[in-house]
C-alpha cells in the first residue's frame, strides 16, 4: 500500500488518548518545529471549540518504530517522569496539543484559563448565557505577587462564575476535584449549630452536586472530543515526511526546508546557521543578487557532499559536515558571484537559469586562486554556463541534471590534464544530446522579462558585450541594469496594428527611458529617439552595436504613410529581417561563448558583415 493510500483517511483519536500518550512520552515533536506560537485568544478559541464539541482540522503524525528519524523534543512542560517508547512524531498539530496540554495544567505564566458557568455567577449582571472558556491575563506587582490575587482563590473565582479549566483534565483526578469542591463550598457547609442547619445542608449539598455535575459533563466532552489525525507509516523517508509537513503547515509564516535544516544543525552542533548565513551575506554581499541565499547554501552544500541538490539530498546531508564545509561554501559562493558578474550576468532577474549556481559554487572547491589551471578551469565553467543557457538541458528535471553535470565537471577538475576530447563527458557539453540553439529556434523565443531560459540568454549575450545604454553611454553593470527597462526595438503599438507579435527576445533591448511620455505608433528609430532623447545618431549607431542591433536595418523602417495590407507586408518583411539579422549575431556570440572563449564586438560584427558562418574564434 502506498503512502498516500495509508495516509489519505483520517483516524479518530480522542483528546483523552492524546493526553495519555503525551503524558507517557509516546508523542514527541521533531526539533525542526517552531516552538509554541499561539496567543491567548487562539488558545481560548480552540478550548471553546472543544467544550462546545465543534469540529476541528486533522493533525499529522509520523509513526515511529525503532530509532527516531528526526531529532525530537517533548511538548513544552510535558517531559514525562519516566521516558517511555516514542511511537509518533507530531508533524502538524503542535499548537493545538500544546495549548491543550498547558491549559489543562494551567501552567502559563501570564494567563490563567477558566470555564465560565453563568449559573454560578453572583454578579449583578451575568456576562454570558452559556458555558465558555475565559482567559484572565496575569501580572506581577512590585512585591512579585501574581495579580489579580482573587484569581488564586477558588471561592472568589466561583463567585464570578469561574472554574479553573484544569479541572477538565483527562485522567483520574477525583481527589483533586473533591478537594476543589470542598474548598469552594466550605463557607456553605453548616456546622450543625445553626438554627437552619438542615436547610443550609440542603443548599450546600445541592450546590456541591451542581458544580460537580457541570464539571463531569464538561470533562466528558473534553475527554471524548475527537482530534483526528493522518498517519504516515514508519518507513516513510525523511524527505517525503518533510515535504508533507511543509505542504500541510498552516502557520501564517510556514516553515521552509531551510528552517528545518537550521533546527537540525543547531541540535547537532549548537551553532546558529542563521548567524552563519548573516555573516556570509556581510562578507559576500554580491551572492544575494542571484537569489535566495538560504537556497544557495543548501543546494551548494548538497553538491559538496555529493548529494542531489533537491529536498531528498538536502535532508540526507550530514549536518556536521555542512558546517565543516562552510569555508569551502563561503569561498565558492563568493567566487561564483564574481564569475557571473564577469560573464555579464548581474542578478537573479537577468539569470537564465539558477540551476547553474550550485554547480559553479561547488566546483570552486577544486579550482585554485592563481595559476594556469585557474584559467583552464574557468574556461570549462564558461563552456558549462553558456551551454546551460543555450541548450534545453535544464528545461526539465533540473536537480538530477545539475547533479550529473556537476559530477562530470568535478571528475575533469580532479584531473588537471583533461583534454577537449573529454568535455563530452559532461552531459550539457555533449552536442549530440544537447545541441545549441540556432537562428530559427531563437526567432521563436519570447520576452526575456519572463523566466524563459533562452529568452534571458539572448539578453545575457548583450549584457556580456556591454549593452551600452543609449542615453548615457554607460556599459551594463549591476547598478545600471536594475534601473533599465525592457524596451521594444520595433514598437509594440506599431506591430500590434499589423497583428505581429512584438514580445520577442530579439525585439528587446535593456535601456534607460528618459521620458515618461506616452509614445504611440512610431517608426523604430523615431520611437527610440523619443524614448531616450538622444542627440547624436552616430553615437547611437555604435551603442546599438553593443546590443547586436543594426542601425541600418532600423533606419530603413518608414511606416507613417502606410496602412492596411501595405503596412503589414512591409513591416512584416522588415521585422523578420531585423530579427533574423540579430539572431545571426547572437548565434555567432553563442558559438564563441560556449567554447569558453571571449568574443569581442568588433570581431562579431566583422564576421557578421562579411557573411561568415564558421567559428569566429580566430578573430575574437
Amino acid at each position: 500500500m502506498s503512502i498516500m493510500q495509508q495516509s489519505s483517511k483520517a483516524q479518530d483519536r480522542t483528546l483523552g488518548v492524546w493526553f495519555q500518550n503525551i503524558q507517557q512520552g509516546m508523542v514527541k515533536l521533531p526539533r525542526f518545529q517552531r516552538f509554541e506560537a499561539w496567543d491567548r485568544s487562539r488558545i481560548t478559541s480552540f478550548l471553546n471549540t472543544v467544550i462546545h464539541n465543534l469540529p476541528v482540522g486533522v493533525t499529522l503524525a509520523l509513526e515511529v518504530a525503532g530509532p527516531e528519524r528526526f531529532e525530537s523534543r517533548y511538548i513544552k512542560t510535558a517531559d514525562p517522569a519516566k521516558h517511555g517508547t516514542v511511537t509518533q512524531h507530531l508533524l502538524d498539530g503542535q499548537q493545538r496539543l500544546t495549548a491543550f496540554w498547558r491549559s489543562m495544567h494551567n501552567n502559563y505564566e501570564w494567563e490563567t484559563f477558566f470555564v465560565y458557568l453563568p449559573q454560578f455567577d453572583q454578579g449583578e449582571t451575568k456576562s454570558g448565557d452559556e458555558a465558555e472558556i475565559r482567559c484572565l491575563p496575569r501580572w506581577k506587582n512590585k512585591k512579585e505577587l501574581r495579580m489579580p490575587r482573587w484569581a488564586d482563590e477558588p471561592a472568589e473565582c466561583l463567585r464570578r462564575g469561574l472554574l479553573p479549566v484544569s479541572l477538565l483534565r483527562p485522567g483520574d483526578i477525583v481527589n483533586e476535584i473533591d478537594a476543589y469542591l470542598t474548598n469552594v463550598t466550605k463557607q456553605l457547609e453548616p456546622t450543625g449549630k445553626e438554627p437552619d442547619a438542615f436547610d443550609r445542608l440542603k443548599t450546600y449539598t445541592k450546590t456541591r452536586e451542581a458544580i460537580k455535575a457541570d464539571i463531569t459533563t464538561l470533562r466528558e466532552r473534553v475527554t471524548h472530543f475527537n482530534l483526528p489525525y493522518l498517519s504516515l507509516p514508519a518507513d516513510t523517508s525523511k524527505d517525503v515526511a518533510l515535504q508533507v509537513f511543509i505542504n500541510m503547515n498552516t502557520n501564517s509564516k510556514p516553515l521552509s526546508l531551510y528552517d528545518i535544516i537550521v533546527a537540525e544543525v543547531e541540535s547537532v552542533a549548537e551553532i546558529s546557521l542563521h548567524a552563519l548565513e548573516a555573516d556570509l551575506k556581510d562578507k559576500c554581499p554580491a551572492v544575494s543578487r542571484y537569489g535566495n541565499v538560504a537556497n544557495l547554501i543548501l543546494s551548494t552544500s548538497a553538491l559538496l557532499q555529493d548529494k542531489l541538490p533537491n529536498i531528498r539530498g538536502m535532508v540526507e546531508m550530514d549536518k556536521k559536515q555542512l558546517l565543516g564545509n562552510w569555508p569551502k561554501l563561503e569561498r565558492g559562493l563568493e567566487r561564483m558571484a564574481s564569475f557571473l558578474e564577469g560573464q555579464g550576468v548581474f542578478d537573479e532577474d537577468r539569470l537564465p537559469t539558477n540551476a547553474v549556481l550550485p554547480v559553479i559554487a561547488a566546483a570552486y572547491e577544486l579550482i585554485p586562486d592563481h595559476g594556469d589551471f585557474l584559467a583552464k578551469a574557468e574556461k570549462l565553467l564558461r563552456r558549462y554556463l553558456w551551454s546551460a543557457f543555450f541548450t534545453g538541458r535544464y528545461e526539465n528535471t533540473a536537480a538530477s541534471r545539475t547533479f550529473a553535470d556537476f559530477k562530470a565537471i568535478k571528475a575533469l577538475l580532479i584531473e588537471p590534464h583533461f583534454a577537449d576530447s573529454d568535455l563530452a563527458s559532461v552531459p550539457v557539453l555533449d552536442r549530440s544530446q544537447f545541441p545549441l540553439a540556432d537562428v530559427d529556434s531563437l526567432l521563436a523565443v519570447g520576452w526575456p522579462k519572463a523566466a524563459g531560459i533562452e529568452a534571458r540568454a539572448v539578453l545575457a549575450v548583450t549584457t556580456y558585450l556591454g549593452a551600452i545604454d543609449f542615453a548615457d553611454g554607460k556599459a551594463a553593470s549591476y547598478a545600471s541594469v536594475r534601473k533599465r527597462e525592457y524596451h521594444h526595438v520595433f514598437p509594440d503599438a506599431l506591430l500590434k496594428e499589423a497583428e505581429i507579435e512584438s514580445y520577442r527576445a530579439l525585439n528587446c533591448a535593456l535601456i534607460t527611458w528618459k521620458t515618461n511620455r506616452i509614445i504611440g505608433r512610431k517608426d523604430p528609430l523615431d520611437y527610440l529617439e523619443e524614448r531616450v532623447e538622444w542627440a547624436d545618431k552616430n553615437v547611437v549607431r555604435d551603442r546599438l552595436k553593443s546590443h547586436l542591433i543594426s542601425f541600418d536595418l532600423l533606419s530603413n523602417g518608414h511606416y507613417a504613410a502606410l496602412e492596411g495590407e501595405a503596412l503589414k507586408k512591409k513591416l512584416s518583411d522588415d521585422f523578420y529581417k531585423f530579427l533574423r539579422d540579430r539572431a545571426q549575431l547572437v548565434v555567432l556570440a553563442m558559438d564563441v561563448l560556449t567554447e569558453g572563449n571571449s568574443p569581442t564586438l568588433d570581431a562579431l560584427w566583422t564576421a557578421h558583415l562579411a557573411g561568415k558562418t564558421q567559428d569566429v574564434q580566430d578573430v575574437a
